[in-house]
């Protein structure tokens, strides 16, 4: 901002001071940037009704479940130890080489007990796993 040095005669300053007018621009702006995604986010969306449908599956896959005290069962037979699962799992994938694992977790357990679980099966050549989850 250029000041002007004092004279004797006291003219009327004939410029506009625009640094207000910059700020309440930038915070506009701001507030622009900040609400524009929040409006796009929600889209209303009429979606199609269908009937409920089960999918066709060939192979029925293996039940791996492991409980509150962290017990193994495979198709609802209890496991003592991780070497029993990882015999069992070998031999059903013997039998059925492209078969599919479905972990049901007790939601107390340890991380540490389900990503050993995971990495027997994934020792044993099982590619397909997946976590069953309860709808709320």
């Amino acid at each position: 901002m250029a000041f002007k040095p004092q004279t004797e005669d006291h003219e009327t300053m004939s410029e506009i001071n625009v640094t207000p007018l910059v700020d309440v621009m930038l915070v506009l702006v701001i507030i622009l940037l900040v609400t524009a995604p929040l409006v796009t986010q929600s889209v209303n969306v009429s979606l199609p009704k269908t009937a409920a449908t089960t999918p066709e599956i060939k192979e029925q896959p293996l039940q791996l479940s492991i409980d509150e005290q962290e017990n193994l069962s495979l198709n609802k037979s209890v496991i003592n130890n991780v070497t029993d699962l990882e015999t069992a799992l070998q031999k059903e994938i013997g039998s059925h080489p492209d078969i599919a694992v479905h972990l049901y977790v007790d939601q107390k357990v340890a991380y540490k007990k389900i990503a050993e679980v995971m990495a027997i099966v994934q020792h044993t050549g099982i590619s397909k796993l997946a976590f069953v989850t309860v709808e709320q």
